[in-house]
């Protein structure tokens, strides 16, 4: 039984650690531009493929379908 409390406090701990972290990154405007981040991924893999040789682009294309 002493075993199931400490789980139950520790799971608490954790779950108060991360709301206190989710609460900090708020405040500290880190959720601002999200949309900035998913447009610097998609023109990464852009320039990924107009970088490979034609065969290659290929390839990809085919093994995305």
């Amino acid at each position: 039984m002493e075993f199931t409390w400490i789980t139950i406090i520790a799971s608490l701990c954790m779950g108060m650690g991360a709301a206190l972290v989710f609460v900090y990154a708020v405040k500290k405007d880190y959720f601002h531009n999200l949309e900035d981040a998913k447009y610097q991924v998609f023109w990464s893999d852009v320039e990924e493929l107009q970088d490979l040789p034609q065969e290659e682009q290929k390839d990809v294309k085919e093994a995305q379908h």
